[in-house]
């Protein structure tokens, strides 16, 4: 007894096997089309990676607060109760004079120089951690920390954040614009699958407006065709990331273990994954639809 497939089932086998049909034009059109998103998608990664190695390497961003000589216990007290309570900074420490001195002594190696001195210049400071590395975020809260009461000087260098975020906001724009450019490539490819797909299959379509096949009827497998065609091409995009990274992976270590490092490359995040294909799903469905929109009208029966 044969069983009949569900009709999106059958839809969709119908599509492969379209995409198939030729294996080695079908294979090439995948492997075009995940090259193409691999680039963009590629890019992301790595600025993804390189923004985790900068982080890494530079550590923690702290923010320097130095009090007034005549600041007393209770005020010392009173403003650390102030910082542990801002919202904006996740830890707070604070540094005696008597401790910054010694330290001073240790990392100089100038004992007998510092011993020599009558009173300690050095004031008592408090090391934040702010919540966030944004650089304006920084010197927003930098700002607000000089106006309490008994600092004498807040300090945190900015210039290098500002710095990174404007390379890190270059790198977004030009992935950005790669990945639109890319898009509209893929679009075509599809558009012109399709159309010879509909140029293929011009009787076949002909007999059955003949027999009362409406267009949305018609349309339906090819969109099929060109949404299959981008998801497949977004899992050959995700194949070529992860394999092309997990090569990168061994020269990374190796390097590493030089600069006494154990940085890994991340791959695509699971979401990073679902929004690849969904994507690539998206530009297949539009170059299907667009060319179905624009070929299948000109087939009429005289």
């Amino acid at each position: 007894m044969m069983h009949t497939l569900p009709p999106f089932v059958a839809v969709i086998r119908t599509a492969f096997l379209r995409i198939f049909s030729s294996p080695l034009a079908g294979l090439l059109n995948i492997l075009v089309i995940g090259i193409a998103l691999s680039l963009p998608a590629g890019m992301y990664i790595l600025l993804q990676n390189a923004q985790s190695l900068v982080d890494e390497i530079s550590g923690p961003q702290q923010i320097s607060i130095f009090l007034q000589q005549d600041a007393s216990t209770l005020e010392i007290e009173h403003l650390q109760k102030l910082l542990s309570q801002n919202e904006a900074i996740s830890s707070v420490k604070f540094i005696s004079r008597a401790d910054a001195l010694e330290g001073l002594k240790q990392s100089t190696g100038l004992s007998d120089v510092i011993a020599g001195l009558e009173t300690n210049p050095l004031p008592d400071a408090f090391i934040v951690t702010p919540k966030s590395r944004d650089a304006s975020y920084l010197e927003n809260l930098r700002t607000s920390l000089v106006n309490l009461p008994k600092v004498a000087q807040a300090q945190h260098d900015t210039s290098w954040a500002y710095k990174l975020e404007a390379i890190l906001k270059f790198a977004r724009i030009a992935i950005l614009i790669l990945a639109s450019l890319l898009s509209v490539a893929l679009i075509a490819i599809t558009f012109n699958t399709i159309r010879l797909q509909i140029l293929t299959q011009r009787d076949e379509i002909l007999v059955s407006k003949l027999i009362g096949a409406t267009n949305g009827f018609i349309r339906r497998p090819f969109l099929y065709f060109g949404a299959l065609q981008g998801l497949l091409g977004g899992l050959a995009a995700w194949l070529i990331i992860s394999v092309s990274l997990h090569m990168l992976q061994s020269p990374l270590n190796n390097l590493s273990l030089l600069y006494s490092s154990n940085f890994s490359l991340h791959s695509l995040s699971v979401g990073d994954t679902l929004s690849l294909l969904l994507f690539s799903l998206y530009l297949g469905l539009l170059g299907a639809w667009l060319s179905v929109s624009r070929h299948l009208t000109a087939i009429e029966p005289r």
